[in-house]
């Protein structure tokens, strides 16, 4: 047997002396108030977990809930521009206070924080993960739910978040492309490696209603999410519309004026969590 070098995570030795794989679970802020957590997630960027996380987040709000979203695409924030939200996070002396939308949607971002908005977020990775892991331990949440939405791929943040933060499960976004096997697979394949629970699949930009008639118009196909999300045994949970009015209502900071039921399963699923 070769000396011991007390860290276990680096040692196929078999003794007496080992011990159990590390949490690295980050408690909340001691003040909080957090009832369940769930990571928007994708395996790509631009397929609309930002259009997804906000639309949840107000139909939520509108069943009564308290919501809150913790904005953790810390190089593309997008969140409060679509809530209309442009002030800055102010603090106490120790604790960091959400922004709070029109509908009393809680919201932290790093855009809350920069001294101009538009300031670009030139960090190294292990920087970001921190800043994603603050936004959890010092921030005084007081919701029912607190949707992540998270940047794109499986990087340092989607480890961050996966590792820190006690997920009550994940939702996956997918555009109704080729690609989308591929896109929810490695999301899923390291929901698995990371031993969190997915919800399921929502697919957004699915389908077109032509304004004359109200037919769908499947512009990307149809059907390959539905596959997809055979593939791997979780629900379909919801198909989004391309919509010029969401995309407008975003571009306003409007988007709690929303009209649609497309995510009511989405909905249901994560109260039944």
């Amino acid at each position: 047997m070769s000396e011991c070098t007390h860290n276990c995570s680096t040692c196929g030795e078999s003794c007496g002396e080992r011990t159990g794989p590390q949490s690295f679970l980050k408690k909340p802020h001691a003040d909080a108030h957090i009832g369940k957590v769930f990571g928007i997630v994708s395996g790509k960027g631009g397929v609309g977990k930002s259009m997804v996380t906000s639309q949840l987040a107000v139909s939520l709000r509108r069943k009564g809930y308290r919501v809150g979203i913790l904005d953790a695409d810390i190089t593309g924030p997008s969140i409060p521009k679509a809530f209309g939200l442009h002030e800055k996070a102010v603090g106490t002396e120790n604790a960091l206070l959400p922004c709070v939308s029109s509908t009393g949607i809680e919201v932290m971002s790093i855009n809350l924080l920069l001294d101009d908005e538009t300031d670009p977020v030139i960090w190294r990775g292990p920087v970001i993960g921190g800043v994603v892991t603050q936004f959890w331990t010092d921030v005084l949440w007081d919701v029912d739910y607190l949707l992540v939405d998270m940047p794109p791929g499986t990087g340092d943040v989607t480890l961050s978040v996966f590792q820190s933060i006690p997920l009550s499960g994940i939702v996956v976004v997918a555009s109704p492309q080729e690609l989308v096997g591929m896109v929810v697979e490695k999301a899923v394949k390291m929901a698995e490696k990371m031993a969190v629970p997915i919800v399921g699949l929502v697919e957004n930009m699915s389908y077109l209603v032509c304004p004359d008639c109200g037919r769908k118009i499947y512009l990307f196909g149809e059907g390959r999410s539905a596959e997809a999300a055979k593939k791997h045994d979780i629900p379909l949970l919801a198909q989004m519309p391309i919509d010029p009015r969401l995309a407008a209502l975003t571009d306003e900071g409007r988007i709690e004026e929303f009209k649609g039921d497309w995510l009511a399963d989405a909905v249901t699923a994560l109260e039944a969590r």
